[in-house]
């Protein structure tokens, strides 16, 4: 699996946005991640569904809202072409020195954790002012006889002029294991950011020495979560004490021996969630001396299982603490709501997150919050399996939210394949939060049983026309998003 790196050039302006994709086939740097599965497709043999990013995609430490004057929406549709046009996506990977290449292990085993890997993380990891990229890679599985360099993580640095440098040796944060789920913070307040890693396997906890090196510091930190099938992750103030905790959510009770393969008309596929026991999430306070508790159960977590994949922390009812969203693949959406003290409340189901507007469970896999409409409320978009839309979340206040999807047109050309990283990103400046969604499927042989569908697929780009409509740009943007991968995690 490659990564493309695209650049969005936005007019009338001298800034640009940078992306990062990470996928099965190929990179670019833009930003996006990778691999995965009809009525719901076949996907295990229970027909259930299940990664992140999330990839799982990046997420969000503690999101927040910025309000500033509001343009006006564009009522006149023929200058939706228009508008389009002021968004330039170019593949500039090659230009990069970014060579990444992503392994998932499999040699024809098709263990689950091949498709939910390929997470990503962008940070400025050196303090001096641009921002560098960190890959998760997977590691060999059973049947996997490749011999030479073990596949490891990579950081690169970026030295300006869309020119970047693999650190990773001499950062010392080339982690061997089976990479999912990052996430990157100042847990220890020293000025400089560090990184969580969720894998399949013992976690990861690199803390930053401020020197442009990394100390493995998982075992006196107590993070390592034992041999969990790890997603995404987040760190948050959970208790106000100024002091950053650790969320981190598990996938399913998957191990190497309780492994098992789909079937579909005869072709072997990748079992689904619904195949193994679900799991606990994880959340960990931070003592405040570079060690953390488990609190799973005093929190409240614990008593809940789920197939958690793509997970975000913000406050969504706008009452000052830290709430935690994980969607869940085939099965309800978790949101645990902050009493403030860091005790949490499954209200998945209340704050009308749990469902889509069909009340059905989707195959959750990415999570991304922003505030598409410019009210002040965080809203929340979540991708889903194929013959699923994406999902865009209304935040209404108080901690309620109604699936807008079909009205806003944020599902626009999801259906038909599986939906990974995501971004709520203004891309032309407007003032207006656009919708970025990467695409691909995880069964490589798909096309063989299913033709509605494809393994690989184009990436999207929504516009937000600031009347809470959204269009279909993809086509319309420049080579960015012209070439068919099998997406995963997405940053931006």
């Amino acid at each position: 699996m490659r990564l493309r790196c695209i650049r969005s050039m936005k007019r009338h302006k001298k800034d640009f946005l940078v992306g990062v994709i990470i996928s099965i086939a190929a990179l670019g740097l833009f930003a996006a991640g990778c691999t995965r599965d009809a009525e719901r497709p076949a996907r295990n043999p229970a027909g259930q569904t299940a990664e992140e990013e999330p990839s799982p995609a990046i997420q969000p430490e503690e999101a927040t809202v910025a309000t500033e004057s509001i343009p006006a929406p564009i009522s006149d549709e023929s200058a939706v072409g228009e508008k389009d046009a002021s968004i330039r996506l170019r593949d500039v990977t090659e230009r990069t020195g970014v060579t990444f290449v992503h392994t998932d292990g499999s040699r024809g085993e098709r263990y689950i954790v091949e498709t939910v890997s390929a997470g990503l993380a962008l940070l400025d990891y050196d303090g001096d002012g641009d921002v560098d990229i960190y890959f998760l890679n997977g590691a060999p599985l059973p049947g996997d006889a490749a011999v030479g360099i073990r596949p490891r993580n990579a950081l690169y640095r970026n030295d300006g002029d869309w020119k970047f440098t693999d650190v990773t040796a001499e950062a010392g944060v080339g982690d061997p294991g089976f990479g999912l789920g990052v996430a990157t913070a100042d847990y220890d307040n020293d000025g400089d950011q560090d990184i969580y890693l969720n894998n399949f396997g013992p976690n990861v906890l690199y803390r930053n020495n401020g020197d442009g090196t990394f100390t493995n510091v998982t075992e006196q930190a107590g993070v390592g979560n034992g041999d969990q099938v790890g997603a995404g992750t987040c760190f948050l103030d959970m208790d106000g004490d100024g002091d950053l905790d650790l969320f981190a959510a598990n996938y399913v009770k998957f191990t190497l021996q309780n492994h098992v393969i789909g079937e579909s008309d005869g072709f072997p596929i990748y079992a689904g969630p619904m195949d193994y026991p679900p799991s606990a999430d994880t959340l960990y306070r931070n003592n405040g001396d570079g060690t953390f508790t488990d609190v799973s159960i005093a929190a409240g977590i614990a008593a809940h299982e789920g197939p958690g994949m793509g997970t975000v922390c913000a406050d969504i009812d706008n009452d000052g603490d830290t709430d935690i969203i994980v969607g869940n693949d085939a099965a309800a959406n978790f949101c645990f709501q902050n009493d403030g003290s860091g005790k949490f409340t499954q209200t998945g189901l209340m704050s009308g997150l749990a469902y889509d507007s069909d009340g059905k469970a989707q195959g959750t896999m990415g999570v991304e919050c922003g505030d598409f409409n410019n009210d002040g409320l965080l809203d929340f978009l979540m991708t889903s399996y194929q013959r699923e839309r994406t999902t865009l979340y209304r935040n209404f206040g108080d901690g309620f939210f109604e699936d807008a999807t079909r009205e806003t047109g944020a599902g626009a050309e999801t259906l038909a394949h599986v939906t990974w990283g995501s971004g709520l990103v203004d891309f032309d400046n407007d003032g207006h939060r656009d919708i970025f969604i990467a695409r691909g499927h995880l069964h490589d042989n798909i096309e063989q049983f299913d033709d509605s569908t494809t393994y690989l697929a184009r990436n999207v780009l929504l516009r937000n026309t600031g009347n809470e409509k959204f269009v279909d740009c993809s086509d319309r943007c420049g080579d960015g998003l012209a070439i068919a991968l099998s997406s995963r995690g997405a940053a931006f």
